[in-house]
């Protein structure tokens, strides 16, 4: 069970680099539970932690998770190698959502099954989202559409990947809600 996805506004945290790969988000030492607990604890480690576990001064560290929810990164956000520890990590921080001009497509994919809205908007929104860091933002799922300052920018999301957040659901979620509809089907079809 994911929680539902419809309106969110928070502030922004943006992360400027472009390539973030899955390997910063979570580095691969890390990948060693199938566990969700606790993997906030390694996001983005190596920028947040020196080699000896304390604390840098970096934005991540210094931000208010009840306030900032929304990462505003820069381009091909989510490349590098399949994890779906990444957006484990990510939503374990409190992340909800990530704005980038593009992701990696597996990236995208474990996001969305894990709670994790990744909005993509074109270049020039990108640029005036990364001179805004704190700014607020508010996404609306159901009408896809993000707004901030007096813009509203359109955005789209896989359909069932849009169904899903919006009722809280992941896909195995759906498939135990239409276990009724699948055993009269079955039973209406007879013995095989």
């Amino acid at each position: 069970m994911i929680e539902a996805f419809t309106k969110l506004t928070s502030k922004t945290i943006v992360l400027p680099q472009t390539n973030i790969d899955t390997d910063q988000i979570i580095p691969a030492r890390f990948l060693t539970t199938t566990d969700r607990d606790g993997l906030g604890d390694f996001a983005f480690r190596d920028w947040r932690f020196d080699q000896h576990g304390n604390k840098m001064a970096h934005p991540l560290n210094a931000r208010d998770p009840e306030a900032v929810k929304v990462i505003v990164a820069g381009d091909n956000f989510g490349c590098g190698s399949s994890r779906e520890h990444a957006p484990w990590a990510l939503t374990a921080l409190g992340f909800r959502a990530v704005i980038s001009s593009s992701f990696g497509d597996i990236f995208r994919s474990n996001a969305l099954k894990n709670g994790l809205l990744p909005v993509q908007v074109d270049p020039v929104t990108l640029r005036l989202l990364m001179e805004c860091d704190g700014h607020e933002v508010t996404i609306y799922l159901e009408e896809e559409e993000l707004r901030f300052g007096n813009h509203v920018v359109p955005f789209l999301t896989e359909p069932f990947s849009r169904k899903c957040l919006l009722e809280g659901r992941d896909t195995l979620g759906v498939l135990l809600g239409a276990v009724a509809d699948i055993e009269a089907f079955e039973a209406d079809q007879g013995a095989f």
